[in-house]
């Protein structure tokens, strides 16, 4: 089964063809004994407001309510930058380390769009996050990814 992904052409990024040959590594079949290691969660917020998305001390505190909400425990403080030299990619960035691994979002100008990553080995629960960063940045809906690690 191929994936669709992107590449780089003339300084934008295009989907590529069906046609196109990639190199597409599937998921192995979980080996025996294994345990799961940790989890990814890709969240897309969409219809966002403009004013939440566009604050930076807004997102450093949503990042201190959602680890507190998680119960995960913070490493060092939240960047948060503004930059984009293109109007489709302007916005603020946010990262914050986490003792079991890593928060990041994009705040998207353009389309007022959110797009969160959490990763953890330690246990949460996706829906949980979804639900409220989709309410903290009033968002209409979101699509939500999970991607065990093992």
């Amino acid at each position: 089964m191929r994936a669709m992904t992107t590449r780089r052409e003339t300084n934008r990024i295009a989907p590529l063809s069906i046609l196109d040959e990639i190199d597409v590594q599937t998921p192995k079949e979980k080996e025996p004994n294994t345990e799961l290691w940790g989890l990814a969660t890709s969240i897309d917020i969409y219809s966002c407001s403009p004013e939440l998305i566009r604050d930076a001390e807004h997102i450093r505190q949503f990042v201190i309510d959602l680890c507190e909400l998680i119960e995960m425990k913070r490493f060092g403080e939240t960047m948060v930058v503004h930059f984009g030299e293109e109007d489709r990619v302007a916005g603020y960035s946010m990262v914050q380390l986490i003792e079991t691994s890593l928060i990041s979002a994009h705040f998207a100008n353009l389309t007022n769009a959110v797009y969160l990553d959490v990763f953890s080995c330690k246990r949460y629960d996706p829906d949980t996050v979804a639900r409220f960063a989709r309410d903290y940045f009033r968002g209409s809906h979101c699509v939500t990814h999970v991607t065990p690690r093992y």
